[in-house]
């Protein structure tokens, strides 16, 4: 399947007479070879090997001191790792917990402790497999299994390379918390996914036709009425909450794959997992995740209309308390079926509107929403699907419209706008982003060190809705930023904000408009932009007032819009919505865009003339020839 790896590299190590290349040469040859070379080159098993169809390569490594080199740069390459010892040699088997398991624990792929020669072991001083088991698999998280075989007997030679494959196929530590002696909490959100998928009624728990419905979807095989029967009986004898009057519960779907787990078939619950889009990480596959493809670094990823009356949906369901606001732990159910809550961490914690209490309104859930799906669109497809979405996934987003295309069009058809913020240390860059999420003023100043967004929903004056995003750019990161070509193809219009009563931030602001719109012109990406005046109600700097004026002018952009968040002037976002709507207006002419331009028409000028001078070259020998032509005659 796709999933899986083109082929499954097995290293093999162990001291000195252990097994290791008898044990791979009886592998390969299905028989207990008469002689081995010291080394054997790899060898390769057969797709077929084993039911997963994924061909084996295993690894013979030197035992000599003088080769370890050899065999380390051997284990970084593999997925999985054979430790040997051998079953008649207790030094050996001390050599395993001593020195081969402490230099394998950096490596984090799985290993299996195999003892070889269990045909020569002496009985009375066996090394039991019992307390191999419980001592180096406690100490040693990343021993898979412990198991013993014979190369001249062949026993248990195929089921060693079946279990370091399968350790890596279907690997046990995504699923298990050997700490907490449970499923990890990531392996219960993924099957809380799958159980609501078939959770109709949402009622809680699977009627007999649900359970038989998710045992088709998995393995292509009904239930018999009699199996579901014994299915809820076994459940309720190991998990008593498992199984109520309607049918099984969560904690019994759970209790069932628990049970794959304990009769180690790990490859059941995987099979589960990976049918419902689920990897390695326990996380929806990209494979699973349709997203529809920029072609050019200038479009941006919106979610489709569908989805955004899917999204109030959600929302209303939420909405038990018809409040119309979410607490932080409905928003938290609302992800329990997901790998983790996606706005907990940066960039969308604190990006959208909620109040004192932390509770979000139904704008600052769908600009959350929006938020996302412009930075991540893979990301917020993915929890989409996570939060129950069931129409095809490739109807969820749309992409837009290249901007370079909109100015053209002089018009624009986006609803979601994101606006760069550029400007000083204290200029009022922040207090921007916190006014449009509707939080207070306050006069504690801490300087923006990385970048951050705030996001919601802009009424215009006809009635439509729009999604702001504002991106605050630290000055001292706007080089690092500009230094990457496609930064600013995401951009729909840039904001440069200065202190109105500080000239030193007046100037700043036009030394980083002509140093990033000369940028733009350099790599293609031209966008509108606007001067913002903080601060209006401290007294203005004088000469940034008539200055203002002037250089807007030569621009050939608006005047600075004059703001001051003290009284919660929301009238900015606005005019910010408006100038990105018109993506052809506002756009600032530099002292560099005007030498380009003319550089540019000296350089039309010139092949214009080339061309001309060309043709009437071609003219002059077409008449010199025509007059040989005649005198000739």
């Amino acid at each position: 399947m796709a999933y899986f790896p083109k082929v499954v590299r097995i290293v093999v190590v162990g001291d000195k007479s252990t097994g290791k290349s008898t044990l791979i040469s009886a592998m390969a040859s299905d028989s207990f070879p008469a002689t081995v070379p010291p080394l054997l080159p790899p060898t390769r098993l057969p797709s077929n090997s084993f039911n997963d169809s994924v061909p084996l390569l295993l690894i013979d490594t030197p035992s000599s001191v003088g080769q370890q080199g050899k065999v380390i740069e051997e284990l970084k390459r593999a997925d999985s790792v054979v430790v040997t010892y051998a079953c008649d040699d207790i030094v050996s088997f001390e050599r395993v917990s001593t020195h081969w398991l402490p230099q394998l624990q950096k490596l984090e792929v799985p290993v299996l402790v195999v003892g070889c020669k269990f045909d020569l072991r002496d009985e009375s001083r066996q090394v039991s497999l019992e307390s191999l088991t419980t001592s180096i698999m406690n100490q040693f998280k990343e021993v898979v299994t412990c198991i013993e075989c014979s190369a001249a007997t062949l026993y248990q030679v195929p089921e060693v390379f079946y279990f370091a494959q399968k350790a890596v196929l279907h690997p046990v530590d995504p699923l298990f918390d050997y700490d907490t002696n449970s499923l990890t909490d990531r392996c219960v959100r993924a099957l809380r996914r799958i159980f609501n998928l078939f959770d109709y009624n949402m009622d809680g728990t699977l009627t007999d036709q649900e359970v038989n419905e998710f045992q088709i979807s998995s393995f292509g095989a009904s239930l018999q009425r009699s199996d579901v029967t014994q299915i809820k009986t076994l459940v309720e004898q190991n998990v008593p909450e498992g199984v109520n009057s309607l049918g099984i519960t969560f904690p019994g779907f759970i209790g069932i794959h628990n049970m794959f787990l304990k009769k180690g078939r790990t490859e059941t619950f995987w099979a589960v997992l990976r049918k419902f889009g689920y990897g390695d990480d326990l996380k929806l596959r990209d494979d699973f995740l349709p997203v529809p493809s920029k072609q050019a670094s200038d479009q941006s990823v919106e979610l489709s209309g569908a989805t955004i009356e899917f999204l109030k949906g959600v929302f209303r369901l939420l909405d038990t308390d018809k409040d119309q606001l979410l607490r932080p732990a409905e928003v938290d159910k609302l992800f329990d079926a997901a790998p983790e809550s996606p706005w907990k961490d940066a960039p969308y914690k604190d990006a959208a509107e909620t109040t004192d209490m932390g509770y979000i309104s139904l704008n600052g859930f769908l600009s959350q929403w929006a938020l996302m799906t412009t930075l991540d669109p893979r990301y917020s497809l993915a929890n989409l699907i996570y939060i129950g979405y069931r129409a095809k996934p490739s109807a969820a987003l749309r992409v837009t419209c290249r901007r370079s295309e909109d100015r053209k069009k002089q018009k624009t058809e986006r609803n979601v706008f994101q606006c760069y913020i550029f400007g000083s240390k204290n200029a009022g860059k922040s207090a921007l982003l916190y006014s449009l999420l509707g939080r207070s003023f306050s006069n504690n100043y801490t300087p923006t060190t990385v970048e951050r967004y705030a996001a919601n929903i802009i009424e215009l004056i006809e009635g439509t809705k729009k999604t702001l995003i504002l991106r605050e750019i630290p000055e001292d990161e706007v080089s690092a930023f500009l230094s990457n070509k496609d930064f600013l193809a995401a951009c729909d219009i840039a904001a440069f904000v200065h202190d109105s009563s500080d000239g030193y931030s007046w100037k700043k602001s036009i030394d980083l408009l002509e140093k990033v719109v000369n940028q733009g012109e350099l790599t293609g990406h031209k966008f509108p932009c606007l001067l913002i005046a903080a601060k209006d109600d401290l007294t203005p700097f004088p000469r940034a007032v008539l200055d203002s004026v002037k250089v807007a002018q030569e621009l050939k952009i608006d005047a600075p819009i004059r703001v001051s968040m003290k009284s919660g002037d929301s009238n900015v976002y606005v005019k910010i919505i408006n100038a990105a709507e018109h993506p052809h207006l506002s756009i600032p002419e530099t002292e560099f865009m005007r030498k380009r331009k003319q550089h540019q028409q000296l350089l039309h000028t010139f092949i214009f003339a080339l061309a001309g001078a060309a043709m009437a070259l071609v003219g002059l020998t077409a008449r010199r020839a025509r007059a040989n032509k005649n005198s000739s005659s």
